[in-house]
Protein backbone atom coordinates (compact mmCIF):
# COMPACT_ATOMS: atom_id res chain seq x y z
CA UNK A 1 0.00 0.00 0.00
CA UNK A 2 2.84 2.39 0.93
CA UNK A 3 4.64 1.54 -2.37
CA UNK A 4 1.49 2.36 -4.40
CA UNK A 5 1.07 5.67 -2.58
CA UNK A 6 4.72 6.65 -3.22
CA UNK A 7 4.41 5.86 -6.95
CA UNK A 8 1.22 7.93 -7.12
CA UNK A 9 2.98 10.96 -5.52
CA UNK A 10 5.95 10.69 -7.92
CA UNK A 11 3.67 10.40 -10.93
CA UNK A 12 1.65 13.45 -9.80
CA UNK A 13 4.86 15.48 -9.37
CA UNK A 14 6.01 14.55 -12.86
CA UNK A 15 2.68 15.57 -14.36
CA UNK A 16 2.75 18.83 -12.42
CA UNK A 17 6.23 19.63 -13.76
CA UNK A 18 5.10 18.92 -17.31
CA UNK A 19 2.06 21.10 -16.82
CA UNK A 20 4.28 24.04 -15.90
CA UNK A 21 5.68 24.18 -19.43
CA UNK A 22 4.37 26.93 -21.67
CA UNK A 23 2.08 25.82 -24.48
CA UNK A 24 4.42 27.42 -27.02
CA UNK A 25 7.21 25.04 -26.02
CA UNK A 26 5.22 22.14 -27.40
CA UNK A 27 4.86 23.94 -30.76
CA UNK A 28 8.59 24.18 -31.47
CA UNK A 29 9.97 21.76 -34.05
CA UNK A 30 13.55 21.02 -32.91
CA UNK A 31 14.48 20.22 -36.53
CA UNK A 32 13.51 23.65 -37.91
CA UNK A 33 15.17 27.02 -37.41
CA UNK A 34 13.13 29.60 -35.52
CA UNK A 35 15.46 32.46 -36.51
CA UNK A 36 15.25 34.22 -39.89
CA UNK A 37 18.55 33.69 -41.69
CA UNK A 38 19.83 35.94 -44.48
CA UNK A 39 20.09 33.10 -47.01
CA UNK A 40 16.40 32.16 -46.69
CA UNK A 41 15.37 35.81 -46.87
CA UNK A 42 17.59 36.39 -49.93
CA UNK A 43 15.95 33.49 -51.75
CA UNK A 44 12.50 35.00 -51.22
CA UNK A 45 13.63 38.53 -52.10
CA UNK A 46 15.19 37.38 -55.38
CA UNK A 47 12.03 35.58 -56.43
CA UNK A 48 9.96 38.72 -55.87
CA UNK A 49 12.40 41.25 -57.32
CA UNK A 50 13.49 39.44 -60.46
CA UNK A 51 10.11 38.08 -61.57
CA UNK A 52 9.80 40.72 -64.28
CA UNK A 53 7.40 38.95 -66.66
CA UNK A 54 4.12 40.88 -66.58
CA UNK A 55 1.37 40.79 -69.20
CA UNK A 56 -0.03 44.11 -67.94
CA UNK A 57 3.20 45.78 -69.07
CA UNK A 58 2.75 44.23 -72.52
CA UNK A 59 -0.77 45.72 -72.65
CA UNK A 60 0.39 49.20 -71.58
CA UNK A 61 3.43 49.07 -73.88
CA UNK A 62 1.52 48.14 -77.04
CA UNK A 63 2.93 44.62 -77.35
CA UNK A 64 -0.21 42.61 -76.47
CA UNK A 65 -3.98 43.19 -76.38
CA UNK A 66 -6.80 41.79 -74.26
CA UNK A 67 -9.93 41.04 -76.31
CA UNK A 68 -12.43 39.91 -73.70
CA UNK A 69 -13.15 43.19 -71.87
CA UNK A 70 -11.79 46.68 -71.31
CA UNK A 71 -8.31 46.35 -69.81
CA UNK A 72 -7.39 49.62 -68.09
CA UNK A 73 -3.67 49.11 -68.67
CA UNK A 74 -4.25 48.73 -72.39
CA UNK A 75 -6.66 51.67 -72.66
CA UNK A 76 -4.73 53.98 -70.32
CA UNK A 77 -7.52 54.28 -67.79
CA UNK A 78 -5.60 53.24 -64.71
CA UNK A 79 -5.80 55.19 -61.49
CA UNK A 80 -4.14 54.20 -58.20
CA UNK A 81 -0.98 52.20 -57.76
CA UNK A 82 0.16 49.93 -54.96
CA UNK A 83 2.73 50.30 -52.19
CA UNK A 84 3.26 46.53 -51.99
CA UNK A 85 6.96 47.00 -52.64
CA UNK A 86 7.28 48.38 -49.11
CA UNK A 87 6.48 44.86 -47.90
CA UNK A 88 9.37 43.63 -50.06
CA UNK A 89 11.58 46.34 -48.60
CA UNK A 90 10.76 45.12 -45.09
CA UNK A 91 12.08 41.71 -46.10
CA UNK A 92 15.27 43.40 -47.31
CA UNK A 93 15.56 45.14 -43.95
CA UNK A 94 15.11 41.82 -42.14
CA UNK A 95 17.85 40.28 -44.31
CA UNK A 96 20.14 43.17 -43.42
CA UNK A 97 19.41 42.77 -39.71
CA UNK A 98 19.88 39.00 -39.84
CA UNK A 99 23.18 39.42 -41.66
CA UNK A 100 24.41 41.83 -38.97
CA UNK A 101 23.21 39.60 -36.12
CA UNK A 102 24.83 36.49 -37.57
CA UNK A 103 28.03 38.21 -38.73
CA UNK A 104 27.36 37.67 -42.43
CA UNK A 105 28.60 40.94 -43.98
CA UNK A 106 28.55 39.46 -47.48
CA UNK A 107 24.77 40.02 -47.56
CA UNK A 108 25.01 43.74 -46.80
CA UNK A 109 25.86 44.95 -50.33
CA UNK A 110 22.84 43.02 -51.59
CA UNK A 111 20.68 44.73 -49.00
CA UNK A 112 21.78 48.06 -50.48
CA UNK A 113 21.19 46.78 -54.00
CA UNK A 114 17.63 45.61 -53.30
CA UNK A 115 16.82 48.79 -51.39
CA UNK A 116 17.84 50.71 -54.49
CA UNK A 117 15.92 48.29 -56.72
CA UNK A 118 12.59 48.64 -54.93
CA UNK A 119 12.80 52.35 -54.14
CA UNK A 120 13.64 53.01 -57.79
CA UNK A 121 10.49 51.20 -58.90
CA UNK A 122 8.34 53.06 -56.39
CA UNK A 123 9.60 56.54 -57.22
CA UNK A 124 9.33 55.87 -60.97
CA UNK A 125 5.69 54.95 -60.48
CA UNK A 126 4.58 57.78 -58.20
CA UNK A 127 7.17 60.56 -57.90
CA UNK A 128 7.86 61.64 -54.30
CA UNK A 129 7.47 58.73 -51.86
CA UNK A 130 8.32 57.86 -48.23
CA UNK A 131 12.02 57.07 -48.16
CA UNK A 132 14.11 58.29 -45.21
CA UNK A 133 11.40 57.35 -42.67
CA UNK A 134 9.83 54.48 -44.63
CA UNK A 135 11.46 51.62 -42.74
CA UNK A 136 12.27 53.30 -39.44
CA UNK A 137 11.59 51.14 -36.42
CA UNK A 138 10.64 48.23 -38.68
CA UNK A 139 7.29 49.74 -39.75
CA UNK A 140 6.53 51.55 -36.46
CA UNK A 141 6.48 54.97 -38.14
CA UNK A 142 2.84 55.00 -39.15
CA UNK A 143 2.93 58.33 -40.99
CA UNK A 144 6.30 58.62 -42.74
CA UNK A 145 7.34 61.83 -44.41
CA UNK A 146 7.55 62.01 -48.20
CA UNK A 147 11.00 62.61 -49.65
CA UNK A 148 11.57 64.50 -52.89
CA UNK A 149 12.24 62.35 -55.93
CA UNK A 150 15.55 64.07 -56.64
CA UNK A 151 16.81 63.29 -53.12
CA UNK A 152 15.74 59.65 -53.48
CA UNK A 153 17.61 59.33 -56.77
CA UNK A 154 20.79 60.75 -55.29
CA UNK A 155 20.58 58.31 -52.37
CA UNK A 156 19.98 55.39 -54.72
CA UNK A 157 23.09 56.26 -56.73
CA UNK A 158 25.18 56.62 -53.58
CA UNK A 159 23.89 53.32 -52.16
CA UNK A 160 24.78 51.48 -55.36
CA UNK A 161 28.26 52.97 -55.39
CA UNK A 162 28.73 51.96 -51.75
CA UNK A 163 27.44 48.44 -52.47
CA UNK A 164 30.00 48.06 -55.26
CA UNK A 165 32.79 49.08 -52.90
CA UNK A 166 31.71 46.51 -50.30
CA UNK A 167 32.41 43.60 -52.67
CA UNK A 168 36.07 42.64 -52.99
CA UNK A 169 37.96 39.65 -54.35
CA UNK A 170 37.85 38.07 -50.88
CA UNK A 171 34.14 38.57 -50.18
CA UNK A 172 32.68 35.15 -49.29
CA UNK A 173 30.12 33.50 -51.52
CA UNK A 174 26.47 33.76 -50.61
CA UNK A 175 24.17 30.97 -49.52
CA UNK A 176 20.58 30.88 -50.75
CA UNK A 177 21.40 32.76 -53.96
CA UNK A 178 19.20 31.35 -56.75
CA UNK A 179 20.30 33.97 -59.29
CA UNK A 180 24.10 33.76 -59.35
CA UNK A 181 24.74 30.77 -57.07
CA UNK A 182 26.61 32.95 -54.61
CA UNK A 183 29.02 34.52 -57.12
CA UNK A 184 29.75 37.96 -55.68
CA UNK A 185 31.57 39.22 -58.76
CA UNK A 186 28.44 38.71 -60.82
CA UNK A 187 26.52 40.68 -58.22
CA UNK A 188 29.13 43.42 -58.51
CA UNK A 189 28.50 43.57 -62.27
CA UNK A 190 24.76 43.72 -61.68
CA UNK A 191 25.07 46.53 -59.13
CA UNK A 192 27.08 48.72 -61.52
CA UNK A 193 24.79 47.89 -64.42
CA UNK A 194 21.83 49.06 -62.37
CA UNK A 195 23.74 52.28 -61.71
CA UNK A 196 23.96 52.79 -65.47
CA UNK A 197 20.22 52.23 -65.81
CA UNK A 198 19.53 54.75 -63.05
CA UNK A 199 21.87 57.33 -64.57
CA UNK A 200 20.30 56.95 -68.00
CA UNK A 201 16.83 57.34 -66.51
CA UNK A 202 18.08 60.79 -65.43
CA UNK A 203 19.01 61.84 -68.98
CA UNK A 204 16.59 64.79 -68.93
CA UNK A 205 18.50 66.05 -65.86
CA UNK A 206 21.99 65.58 -67.31
CA UNK A 207 22.95 69.20 -66.61
CA UNK A 208 21.88 69.09 -62.95
CA UNK A 209 25.21 69.51 -61.15
CA UNK A 210 24.01 67.76 -57.99
CA UNK A 211 24.11 64.40 -59.73
CA UNK A 212 27.25 64.64 -61.88
CA UNK A 213 25.49 62.24 -64.25
CA UNK A 214 28.05 62.30 -67.06
CA UNK A 215 30.95 61.98 -64.61
CA UNK A 216 29.37 59.05 -62.76
CA UNK A 217 28.47 57.31 -66.02
CA UNK A 218 31.99 57.68 -67.44
CA UNK A 219 33.56 56.63 -64.14
CA UNK A 220 31.81 53.27 -64.33
CA UNK A 221 32.37 52.65 -68.04
CA UNK A 222 36.03 53.72 -68.09
CA UNK A 223 37.13 51.73 -65.03
CA UNK A 224 35.95 48.12 -65.52
CA UNK A 225 38.36 46.83 -62.88
CA UNK A 226 36.72 48.83 -60.11
CA UNK A 227 33.26 48.99 -61.70
CA UNK A 228 32.66 45.82 -63.74
CA UNK A 229 29.36 45.55 -65.64
CA UNK A 230 27.48 42.76 -67.42
CA UNK A 231 29.62 41.32 -70.22
CA UNK A 232 27.44 38.59 -71.77
CA UNK A 233 24.01 36.97 -71.58
CA UNK A 234 25.46 34.58 -69.01
CA UNK A 235 25.66 37.57 -66.66
CA UNK A 236 21.96 38.42 -66.97
CA UNK A 237 20.21 39.17 -63.71
CA UNK A 238 17.31 36.86 -64.36
CA UNK A 239 14.99 34.38 -62.72
CA UNK A 240 14.97 30.88 -64.16
CA UNK A 241 11.94 28.62 -63.94
CA UNK A 242 11.68 24.91 -63.14
CA UNK A 243 8.98 22.32 -63.61
CA UNK A 244 8.21 22.25 -59.89
CA UNK A 245 5.22 23.50 -57.94
CA UNK A 246 5.64 27.22 -57.29
CA UNK A 247 8.64 27.52 -59.63
CA UNK A 248 6.98 27.33 -63.05
CA UNK A 249 6.73 30.08 -65.66
CA UNK A 250 4.07 32.52 -64.37
CA UNK A 251 1.75 32.09 -67.38
CA UNK A 252 2.05 28.32 -67.66
CA UNK A 253 -1.47 26.91 -68.21
CA UNK A 254 -2.93 30.44 -68.18
CA UNK A 255 -6.42 30.35 -69.66
CA UNK A 256 -6.30 34.03 -70.67
CA UNK A 257 -3.01 33.51 -72.50
CA UNK A 258 -4.63 30.74 -74.53
CA UNK A 259 -7.97 32.40 -75.24
CA UNK A 260 -8.06 36.20 -74.86
CA UNK A 261 -4.52 37.59 -75.15
CA UNK A 262 -3.35 38.49 -78.65
CA UNK A 263 -0.44 40.28 -80.29
CA UNK A 264 -0.69 44.04 -80.76
CA UNK A 265 -0.79 45.34 -84.33
CA UNK A 266 1.83 48.10 -84.16
CA UNK A 267 4.28 45.73 -82.46
CA UNK A 268 3.76 42.99 -85.04
CA UNK A 269 4.03 45.50 -87.89
CA UNK A 270 7.24 46.90 -86.42
CA UNK A 271 8.81 43.44 -86.38
CA UNK A 272 7.54 42.69 -89.89
CA UNK A 273 8.89 45.98 -91.25
CA UNK A 274 12.35 45.06 -89.94
CA UNK A 275 12.16 41.40 -91.07
CA UNK A 276 12.73 40.59 -87.41
CA UNK A 277 12.57 36.83 -86.96
CA UNK A 278 12.09 37.23 -83.21
CA UNK A 279 8.44 37.56 -84.20
CA UNK A 280 8.34 33.79 -84.79
CA UNK A 281 9.48 33.23 -81.21
CA UNK A 282 7.03 35.79 -79.78
CA UNK A 283 3.86 34.92 -81.70
CA UNK A 284 1.76 32.15 -83.23
CA UNK A 285 0.39 32.24 -86.75
CA UNK A 286 -3.09 33.65 -87.26
CA UNK A 287 -5.79 30.93 -87.51
CA UNK A 288 -6.53 31.93 -91.10
CA UNK A 289 -2.87 31.42 -92.09
CA UNK A 290 -2.59 27.69 -91.45
CA UNK A 291 -1.41 27.10 -95.02
CA UNK A 292 1.54 29.46 -94.62
CA UNK A 293 4.92 28.58 -93.16
CA UNK A 294 5.75 29.57 -89.60
CA UNK A 295 8.65 31.59 -91.07
CA UNK A 296 6.41 33.58 -93.41
CA UNK A 297 5.85 37.09 -92.05
CA UNK A 298 2.48 37.16 -93.81
CA UNK A 299 1.25 34.47 -91.41
CA UNK A 300 1.24 36.95 -88.50
CA UNK A 301 -1.04 39.81 -87.57
CA UNK A 302 -2.07 41.89 -84.60
CA UNK A 303 -5.02 43.77 -83.15
CA UNK A 304 -4.89 47.50 -82.54
CA UNK A 305 -4.38 48.14 -78.83
CA UNK A 306 -6.31 51.40 -79.00
CA UNK A 307 -9.33 49.92 -80.86
CA UNK A 308 -12.57 49.13 -78.98
CA UNK A 309 -13.01 45.68 -77.47
CA UNK A 310 -15.80 44.65 -79.85
CA UNK A 311 -13.67 45.53 -82.88
CA UNK A 312 -10.71 43.46 -81.68
CA UNK A 313 -12.95 40.61 -80.58
CA UNK A 314 -14.54 40.46 -84.04
CA UNK A 315 -11.11 40.27 -85.64
CA UNK A 316 -10.11 37.50 -83.25
CA UNK A 317 -13.23 35.51 -84.14
CA UNK A 318 -12.42 36.02 -87.82
CA UNK A 319 -8.97 34.49 -87.25
CA UNK A 320 -7.09 37.61 -88.30
CA UNK A 321 -4.80 38.12 -85.32
CA UNK A 322 -2.00 36.13 -83.75
CA UNK A 323 -1.93 34.81 -80.22
CA UNK A 324 1.26 34.69 -78.25
CA UNK A 325 3.53 31.75 -79.07
CA UNK A 326 2.13 28.61 -77.35
CA UNK A 327 5.40 28.08 -75.48
CA UNK A 328 4.40 30.94 -73.17
CA UNK A 329 1.51 28.89 -71.76
CA UNK A 330 2.51 25.31 -72.63
CA UNK A 331 6.09 25.21 -71.41
CA UNK A 332 6.45 25.21 -67.59
CA UNK A 333 10.02 26.52 -67.84
CA UNK A 334 9.77 28.51 -71.10
CA UNK A 335 12.39 31.28 -70.85
CA UNK A 336 14.09 33.09 -67.99
CA UNK A 337 12.58 36.33 -66.75
CA UNK A 338 15.24 38.98 -67.40
CA UNK A 339 15.19 41.72 -64.78
CA UNK A 340 18.38 43.45 -65.94
CA UNK A 341 20.21 42.04 -68.93
CA UNK A 342 23.37 42.39 -70.96
CA UNK A 343 21.41 43.53 -74.03
CA UNK A 344 19.90 46.44 -72.09
CA UNK A 345 23.32 47.47 -70.80
CA UNK A 346 24.69 47.60 -74.36
CA UNK A 347 21.80 49.80 -75.46
CA UNK A 348 22.45 52.07 -72.47
CA UNK A 349 26.11 52.36 -73.50
CA UNK A 350 25.10 53.09 -77.10
CA UNK A 351 22.87 55.90 -75.86
CA UNK A 352 25.67 57.12 -73.60
CA UNK A 353 27.95 57.52 -76.62
CA UNK A 354 25.15 59.12 -78.60
CA UNK A 355 24.63 61.69 -75.84
CA UNK A 356 28.36 62.40 -75.56
CA UNK A 357 28.69 61.00 -72.05
CA UNK A 358 31.41 58.49 -73.03
CA UNK A 359 33.71 57.84 -75.98
CA UNK A 360 33.40 54.81 -78.24
CA UNK A 361 31.23 53.52 -81.04
CA UNK A 362 27.49 53.78 -80.45
CA UNK A 363 26.98 51.46 -83.41
CA UNK A 364 29.18 48.74 -81.89
CA UNK A 365 27.36 48.84 -78.56
CA UNK A 366 24.00 48.92 -80.35
CA UNK A 367 24.84 45.90 -82.50
CA UNK A 368 26.04 43.97 -79.44
CA UNK A 369 22.70 44.70 -77.78
CA UNK A 370 20.69 43.49 -80.77
CA UNK A 371 22.87 40.39 -81.07
CA UNK A 372 22.51 39.56 -77.38
CA UNK A 373 18.72 39.77 -77.59
CA UNK A 374 18.56 37.59 -80.70
CA UNK A 375 20.95 35.05 -79.18
CA UNK A 376 18.64 34.84 -76.16
CA UNK A 377 16.04 33.51 -78.62
CA UNK A 378 18.55 31.06 -80.10
CA UNK A 379 18.86 32.70 -83.51
CA UNK A 380 21.90 31.73 -85.58
CA UNK A 381 24.83 34.07 -86.23
CA UNK A 382 23.93 34.05 -89.92
CA UNK A 383 20.36 35.17 -89.20
CA UNK A 384 21.62 37.87 -86.81
CA UNK A 385 24.18 39.21 -89.27
CA UNK A 386 21.58 39.33 -92.04
CA UNK A 387 19.26 41.29 -89.77
CA UNK A 388 21.95 43.76 -88.69
CA UNK A 389 23.00 44.39 -92.31
CA UNK A 390 19.64 45.96 -93.17
CA UNK A 391 19.78 49.76 -93.62
CA UNK A 392 16.60 50.14 -91.54
CA UNK A 393 18.30 48.40 -88.61
CA UNK A 394 21.75 49.98 -88.81
CA UNK A 395 22.55 52.85 -86.50
CA UNK A 396 25.08 54.47 -88.83
CA UNK A 397 23.26 56.75 -91.23
CA UNK A 398 20.03 56.65 -89.24
CA UNK A 399 17.98 59.85 -89.26
CA UNK A 400 17.29 59.35 -85.56
CA UNK A 401 19.85 57.09 -83.86
CA UNK A 402 18.19 57.46 -80.44
CA UNK A 403 14.92 56.15 -81.87
CA UNK A 404 16.74 53.07 -83.23
CA UNK A 405 18.41 52.39 -79.88
CA UNK A 406 15.26 52.69 -77.80
CA UNK A 407 13.18 50.74 -80.33
CA UNK A 408 15.59 47.82 -80.22
CA UNK A 409 15.61 47.96 -76.42
CA UNK A 410 11.81 47.90 -76.60
CA UNK A 411 11.75 44.81 -78.84
CA UNK A 412 14.20 43.03 -76.51
CA UNK A 413 11.91 43.69 -73.52
CA UNK A 414 9.02 41.51 -74.71
CA UNK A 415 7.59 39.67 -71.67
CA UNK A 416 10.56 40.65 -69.49
CA UNK A 417 12.12 43.76 -67.89
CA UNK A 418 8.91 44.63 -65.99
CA UNK A 419 7.82 48.30 -66.54
CA UNK A 420 11.15 49.32 -68.09
CA UNK A 421 9.83 49.64 -71.70
CA UNK A 422 7.03 51.90 -70.50
CA UNK A 423 9.42 54.07 -68.48
CA UNK A 424 11.80 54.31 -71.47
CA UNK A 425 8.96 55.46 -73.74
CA UNK A 426 7.92 58.02 -71.15
CA UNK A 427 11.50 59.34 -71.03
CA UNK A 428 12.24 59.42 -74.77
CA UNK A 429 8.95 59.25 -76.66
CA UNK A 430 10.11 56.11 -78.51
CA UNK A 431 8.53 54.06 -79.85
CA UNK A 432 5.25 55.92 -80.40
CA UNK A 433 2.42 54.17 -78.53
CA UNK A 434 -0.73 54.29 -80.64
CA UNK A 435 -3.68 56.18 -79.10
CA UNK A 436 -5.70 56.80 -82.27
CA UNK A 437 -8.39 54.18 -81.73
CA UNK A 438 -11.81 54.82 -80.23
CA UNK A 439 -11.16 52.58 -77.23
CA UNK A 440 -8.54 54.75 -75.52
CA UNK A 441 -9.53 56.41 -72.25
CA UNK A 442 -7.81 59.35 -70.49
CA UNK A 443 -8.62 61.69 -73.40
CA UNK A 444 -6.30 59.62 -75.60
CA UNK A 445 -3.30 60.49 -73.43
CA UNK A 446 -0.66 58.05 -72.20
CA UNK A 447 -0.45 58.29 -68.38
CA UNK A 448 2.73 59.62 -66.82
CA UNK A 449 2.36 58.03 -63.39
CA UNK A 450 0.09 56.24 -60.93
CA UNK A 451 -1.99 58.02 -58.30
CA UNK A 452 -1.06 57.41 -54.67
CA UNK A 453 -2.74 54.44 -52.92
CA UNK A 454 -6.07 54.97 -51.18
CA UNK A 455 -4.57 53.81 -47.87
CA UNK A 456 -2.16 56.76 -47.89
CA UNK A 457 -5.03 59.20 -48.22
CA UNK A 458 -6.63 57.64 -45.14
CA UNK A 459 -3.63 56.88 -42.95
CA UNK A 460 -0.99 59.42 -43.97
CA UNK A 461 -3.10 62.25 -45.33
CA UNK A 462 -1.02 65.21 -44.22
CA UNK A 463 2.21 63.93 -45.73
CA UNK A 464 0.77 62.64 -48.98
CA UNK A 465 -1.26 65.82 -49.47
CA UNK A 466 1.89 67.88 -49.04
CA UNK A 467 3.70 65.71 -51.59
CA UNK A 468 0.85 66.12 -54.08
CA UNK A 469 0.63 69.89 -53.73
CA UNK A 470 4.38 70.47 -54.19
CA UNK A 471 4.59 68.21 -57.28
CA UNK A 472 1.25 68.42 -59.04
CA UNK A 473 -0.64 71.75 -58.79
CA UNK A 474 -3.51 70.16 -60.70
CA UNK A 475 -3.84 67.43 -58.05
CA UNK A 476 -3.10 63.74 -57.78
CA UNK A 477 -3.78 62.37 -61.26
CA UNK A 478 -2.20 59.99 -63.74
CA UNK A 479 -1.10 62.76 -66.10
CA UNK A 480 1.00 64.65 -63.55
CA UNK A 481 4.56 65.32 -64.70
CA UNK A 482 6.99 64.23 -61.97
CA UNK A 483 10.41 65.81 -61.44
CA UNK A 484 12.17 62.95 -63.25
CA UNK A 485 10.62 63.75 -66.64
CA UNK A 486 10.21 67.50 -66.25
CA UNK A 487 12.55 69.42 -68.59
Amino acid sequence: MYMKKTLYILLLAALTQTGCKKFSEFQTDPNKSTVATPDLLLNSIEQSAFQSTDITVAFASRQMVFTDAVNLNQYYGWTRGSYNDYNNLRQVLKMEQAAANLSKPEYLPLAKFFRAWYFLQLTQMFGDIPYSQALKGDENVSSPAYDKQEDIYLNILNDLKAANGMITATTPSLQGDIVFNGNMQQWKRTINSLSLRVLMSLSIKENDTRFEIKKRFAEIVNNPTEYPILTANTDNAQLKFYDLQGNRYPYFNSNDMQTTNYMEETFVNLLKSLNDTRLFSFADKTPKSTALSATDFNAYGGAKGSAPVNENNARAVAGEISKINPRFYNNPTNEASIALGYAEVQFILAEGVQRGWIAGSASDYYQKGVKASMQFYNLTDNAINTYLAQPAVQLAGSANPLANIITQKYIASFMNSSWQPFFEQRRTGFPVFDTTGAGVLNEKRIPKRWMYPETELRLNQQNVSGAISRQFPEGDNINGVMWLIKP
